[in-house]
């Protein structure tokens, strides 16, 4: 038996669209780092909306959200809650560094750092993970609400060495490449990958990192920070890295995926190969082997000579002639064997075939 397959229909269910989280740090009344006239707030929230504009116009089939998109405070929170509700795949906050006052080198510091949630491998990681989770003592019993938390005691950040992310390979990659963007595109000096303890990554159930743009305490850094040029220079940078990765991570999923549709074409090619086998054996055991050895225009009795020593004896009527028959078999080869004893007394004996109660010509 030839099988012929016209088609195998594989189903494909769309995902959800690939969402982003843009976070811009700060707000209201948090103004964040302050370099002369530039507020980090205000640059945090340029850079993110430019960022945003960016991935709309050059990327439809990617979701942007915000965390905000105006000059308003939210807790820690409360930008984890965004992000988690809108099942973000890619979570990215955005900061602007600082040196206290006191630091002689607060002038002439430089660089952007991207961080990833970890524990803190030096003094200065631990220092830039205070300043940005100071923000909590804004809040109004955040110490109930962060259980317990003081973004001030070194104490409190053991929990970011017993926590580890599952997404810590996808936000390390993401951050390699917000780095070199960062340098090739926005000239910015590199002071590299990091690992520290931020509330606001560890909130979050996705892919994160916590990006510092470069420092505004420093007088040239900050009038960059504060142009319109150089917050197009670093959006661009993040976009950059963005589509990079998104398209590293899509080409993976497709291969992925591209496994999965052939192992789920084999599988039912197989199946199909399988149902026609069955069928078709199906079909060759639902057919009866008989041999018919007589053949009358009118009925013989049972007792009838002619029958002698046969048993089960049947007949069949067909052009108006009674057919005898003797044998039920599901295989010719069986029919074979009982032919060649007929033969003996009818010899114009022969094979016929049914299927049910009807004779196949």
């Amino acid at each position: 038996m030839i099988v012929m397959i016209a088609a195998i229909t594989l189903l494909h269910i769309n995902a959800s669209p690939y969402t982003i989280v843009i976070d811009a740090g700060h707000g209201g009344k948090d103004v964040g780092a302050i370099g002369g006239k530039v507020y980090e707030k205000n640059v945090n929230l340029s850079v993110a909306l430019k960022l945003g504009d960016l991935i709309k116009s050059e990327m439809n089939d990617v979701k942007v959200v915000y965390t905000r998109d105006n000059d308003k405070y939210l807790t820690l929170q409360e930008r984890a809650k965004i992000a988690n509700d809108n099942k973000g795949n890619l979570f990215i906050s955005i900061h602007c560094n600082s040196l206290d006052k006191r630091n002689k080198q607060r002038k002439t510091i430089k660089g952007a750092s991207t961080y990833t949630l970890g524990l803190h491998k030096s003094d200065e990681n631990l220092e830039v993970a205070m300043r940005e989770n100071s923000v909590i003592s804004l809040e109004d019993n955040y110490e109930m609400a962060y259980h317990g938390f003081n973004p001030q005691s070194t104490e409190s950040y053991i929990i970011f060495e017993i926590s580890q992310s599952e997404h810590m390979v996808q936000s390390v990659d993401f951050a390699s490449r917000v780095q070199n963007e960062m340098v090739k595109t926005s000239g910015r000096a590199d002071r590299g990958v990091r690992q520290a303890g931020f509330l606001v990554l560890w909130q979050t159930s996705m892919p994160a990192v916590l990006i510092e743009l470069d420092f505004i305490c420093n007088p040239t850094q900050a009038a960059f920070l504060g142009s319109k040029s150089g917050q197009e220079k670093m959006a661009r940078s993040i976009f950059n890295a963005f589509k990079k990765y998104k398209g590293a991570n899509d080409n993976k999923i497709a291969a992925v995926e591209n496994k999965v549709v052939a192992k789920q074409k084999e599988e039912t090619i197989e199946s199909v190969v399988q149902k026609t086998v069955e069928d078709d054996k199906n079909e060759r055991t639902s057919l009866r082997y008989k041999v018919q050895f007589l053949a009358s225009p009118d009925k013989i009795e049972n007792g009838d000579k002619r029958f002698k020593k046969l048993t089960g004896v049947e007949y069949y009527r067909d052009g108006g002639m009674f057919k005898y028959t003797i044998g039920n078999f599901s295989s010719e080869d069986e029919a074979k064997e009982m032919l060649n004893t007929i033969k003996k007394q009818f010899k114009e004996a022969f094979i016929v075939v049914f299927e049910g109660d009807k004779r196949i010509k």
